[in-house]
């Protein structure tokens, strides 16, 4: 077999082996050798390029690397258990995790064939941490070839419109890795392990692949343990602007470095194109397109480049389309988030006047000369309060009752807000609501206009801090969201919560049903769900009353109605409604009445629910099932249900 370097004695070994036992001659060492500095090479040179790329972006001047202890939780979930990739799309998501699972179970082997390559294998052959490890390593080898094959057929052949045009970079990638496996698991046939022709197959098949990992998406191989460690540190984050010259995404010098990182990790699962709403009803809008557009654009202009960010790669009307549910940034198994990268977009669109819309522009002089979002006269507040008998916060009771714009002002809102107060009235809570409240500013703050939201948010605080106020409850989850995150960006309001979590709390203290009662399917609310991880509260208080069955799309997984984001401001949609193809979900389970949680939700489905069928459920949010069962009042439930 010829000469080697460092060779040694060895004696004859068990069946379970190291990867190869092969003596290598000196002109193959050296081949070795020069193959693997040019594929190293191959690898840093492009992979050189991209940290640069990162490095050279703008700092992300909110970002701390605390807490910690989260980020370390988040990486062995996401990372290392693979417990997103699984749990969101079990079969494909464990064939995923076992081919991650196998390249850590490879690397030692990976490097000791290496080592044997100049003679010096590091791991004993006769040992038992050996035999043990390398028949782990046989076992990995199976399940990752088996997987790997699965996820080509599906790629290749089934081909699930959300992955995309066929890939036929990524099948070769599968076709590497399954050689690199079965030139592993050749080792064990009779004669493998002294194969010169099978240790050359698995050193070029190594010495391929590696140099293409920084060419192709599969750089998320390397990168995505960073992103997932790093990323923001609460669910769509909207990082706050810095200094008079910030506006936002408007050019190359406004990408930050967690914005770059994000970009180059996507691996282009299309994830967030599946349970996108935009996408799945017609519109230009693809998640997985933001992303690989801020790349296309870092790859050409760099990160130091004055060009606008929308125009080549980015396209301001898919910005737009947006309804900011979150589903792309929860699904996303490798730690892009999506969200700050299209509200940036929006805000370097509107705060550079770039951003025309006749619609907008009505929105944000609303906002400016009425105070909320509907454009109507505080009057009409004022009257809706006095009609409904609401009480005046003076400090005293316990709660402030937030009316948010749909509250006061939408005839839909403000049946719900009777209905909470009838609620709370019924269990001896006292509240108040605000003489004068403004918008919270969500709309605003989605859209982009960051100077409207800041006047909003200021004034409404500084009304709460004269109000006294210590408590707020409301119906709707966009002001709990706003409030208890973005107003933190000019003070700390008091702890707000949502009306399903209120009246979970205090669900001992109403009627239970007394029959079977009505059947209710519960749509989970964007803001409500994968904001804030709401679930199991409004599910609580309608089984209380009702018999609760879920659309197929619930939980975390929710269909969004089309409202957030500021659309439900923007005038009629392009493609498919999203609140018609969420209605027609929630009509197909059967169910007599459909339960909401947020008065936008309740807004959208009143004329989809009456459009994808001619005999559509009742709509009635929480508060209002809660309020028919009140025996002070025996009228309401006829009335209501």
């Amino acid at each position: 077999m010829g000469t080697t370097w460092g060779k040694r004695f060895r004696p004859p070994t068990p069946a379970l082996h190291s990867l190869f036992m092969v003596q290598i001659s000196r002109p193959e060492t050296l081949l070795f050798l020069v193959l693997l500095v040019a594929s190293i090479c191959g690898f840093w040179l492009r992979f050189r390029r991209v940290w640069r790329i990162v490095l050279h972006s703008k700092k992300d001047p909110e970002f701390s690397i605390h807490p910690v202890g989260r980020r370390v939780r988040d990486f062995v979930w996401e990372v290392l258990l693979q417990g997103k990739v699984i749990n969101q799309r079990p079969l494909p998501g464990l064939a995923h995790a076992f081919v991650f699972w196998g390249f850590c179970a490879f690397a030692l082997v990976t490097i000791n064939h290496f080592a044997e390559g100049v003679g010096f294998d590091f791991i004993s052959r006769d040992g038992f941490f050996g035999r043990f490890y390398f028949a782990v390593a046989a076992i990995f080898g199976v399940l990752v070839a088996v997987s790997i094959s699965g996820l080509a057929f599906r790629r290749l052949v089934i081909r699930p419109k959300w992955l995309g045009p066929v890939s036929y970079e990524s099948g070769f990638i599968a076709l590497l890795i399954f050689l690199l496996m079965v030139t592993y698991l050749g080792t064990f046939l009779p004669g493998g392990e002294e194969s010169r022709p099978l240790w050359w197959a698995h050193t070029l098949t190594l010495l391929v692949f590696m140099p293409l990992i920084p060419h192709t998406k599969h750089l998320h191989l390397v990168l995505s343990p960073i992103t997932v460690f790093l990323k923001r540190d609460t669910f769509s984050k909207i990082p706050p602007l810095v200094g008079d010259d910030d506006f936002g995404l408007d050019t190359g010098k406004d990408i930050t470095q967690l914005v770059s990182l994000q970009a180059f990790t996507c691996v282009e699962c299309g994830r967030c194109t599946e349970h996108c709403p935009a996408n799945n009803t017609g519109k230009i809008l693809n998640p997985k397109e933001i992303a690989l557009g801020v790349r296309g654009y870092l790859n050409e202009f760099g990160p130091a480049s004055e060009t606008p960010l929308l125009g080549k790669y980015l396209s301001q009307e898919a910005a737009f389309q947006c309804t900011t549910c979150g589903a792309c940034e929860f699904q996303c198994p490798v730690g892009v988030q999506h969200l700050p990268i299209i509200i940036g977009l929006r805000r370097g669109a509107v705060n550079t006047g770039k951003w025309e819309d006749d619609y907008g522009t009505k929105l944000f002089l609303n906002l400016e000369r009425n105070g909320n979002s509907l454009g109507f006269s505080s009057t009409e507040r004022d009257k809706f309060i006095q009609k409904q008998d609401l009480p005046i916060f003076d400090g005293s009771q316990e709660y402030c009752l937030w009316l948010g714009c749909m509250g006061a002002y939408d005839p839909r809102g403000r049946e719900i807000v009777a209905s909470l107060a009838q609620v709370m009235r019924h269990l001896n809570v006292s509240f108040g609501v605000l003489r004068k409240e403004k918008c919270t500013g969500d709309p605003a703050r989605r859209l982009g206009n960051d100077l409207a939201f800041g006047q909003l948010a200021e004034n409404n605080l500084e009304t709460l801090q004269q109000s006294k106020v210590k408590k707020i409850v409301s119906i709707c989850p966009h002001c709990v969201r706003t409030i208890g995150t973005d107003w933190k960006e000019f003070g700390q309001a008091p702890p707000v919560e949502h009306h399903s979590e209120f009246l979970a709390r205090h669900l001992d203290q109403l009627p239970a049903k007394t029959s079977n009662g009505d059947t209710i399917v519960y749509h989970d609310p964007c803001y409500l769900g994968r904001y804030r991880g709401v679930y199991d509260e409004p599910r609580s208080v309608i089984g209380r009353f009702g018999t609760v069955v879920d659309p197929p799309r619930a939980r975390e997984r929710s269909f969004c109605c089309g409202a957030g984001g500021g659309l439900a401001f923007l005038g009629e949609e392009k493609g498919k409604r999203v609140s018609a193809e969420r209605a027609e979900e929630l009509v197909a389970t059967g169910a007599s009445v459909v339960g909401a949680a947020c008065p936008f939700c309740n807004t959208m489905f009143r004329d989809a629910l009456a459009a994808v069928s001619s005999t559509p459920p009742k709509l009635l949010d929480i508060a209002q099932i809660a309020a028919a069962s009140l025996v002070d009042n025996p009228t309401a439930r006829a009335d209501q249900l």
